[in-house]
């Protein structure tokens, strides 16, 4: 088996202490708890990152760069099927492929709330989403969270099954029917 390079032992830290940052919260989670379920010594996992503080903040980090890559993504779409789509797919792939930032990502409101960083991706989403917050339109926003939230989770129910390529398109479909395109034509591959 080759050796992981410094990034993929990196993102596999990353996602790991971000499941149990999810599982527990901040406070209730120690770099002991982390270290094991990396199969690391606790010496070994503060050789790259100095302290809890330092882990959580680089799990916060690289969440927030994932948001801003996506949103930025789906912000070059017009308002529509089309980006809801991107949306949902970018949702589905990024729960499939870092399910315990995504699992953060459910939990952020919890204890981050008020953390500008995410207020401001808040404010992204709500105008990804095609939301104005002004003048929201209540049904819109219902379904979109709706969508968003049910292909998080069903995506890393996905994942925890070994089941992730197979239920893709079916997540992506339910998410899109939450959104009101239900019927709608899928994109050929």
């Amino acid at each position: 088996m080759p050796r992981q390079t410094k990034s993929e032992i990196d993102a596999e830290i990353l996602d790991c202490a971000a499941g149990i940052f999810a599982r527990h919260g901040f406070a209730r989670t120690s770099l002991q708890q982390i270290a094991d379920a990396v199969k690391y010594s606790k010496a070994g996992l503060l050789h790259h990152y100095p302290s809890k503080k330092a882990l959580y903040e680089a799990v916060l980090d690289k969440y927030e760069a994932q948001s801003h890559g996506h949103i930025a993504a789906i912000q070059q779409l017009p308002p529509g099927i089309e980006r809801d789509r991107a949306l949902i797919e970018n949702a589905v792939d990024f729960a499939s492929d870092w399910p315990g930032l995504a699992a953060l990502a459910q939990q952020l409101g919890r204890e981050e709330s008020d953390d500008p960083r995410f207020v401001g991706l808040g404010l992204q989403l709500f105008g990804a989403l095609g939301i104005d917050l002004a003048n929201p339109d209540i049904e819109r926003m219902v379904r979109s969270f709706s969508a968003l939230s049910g292909a998080n989770f069903s995506a890393r129910l996905a994942v925890t099954m070994n089941r992730e390529r197979e239920c893709r398109d079916h997540i992506v479909a339910a998410a899109m029917a939450a959104l009101g395109h239900e019927g709608e034509p899928r994109p050929t591959p």
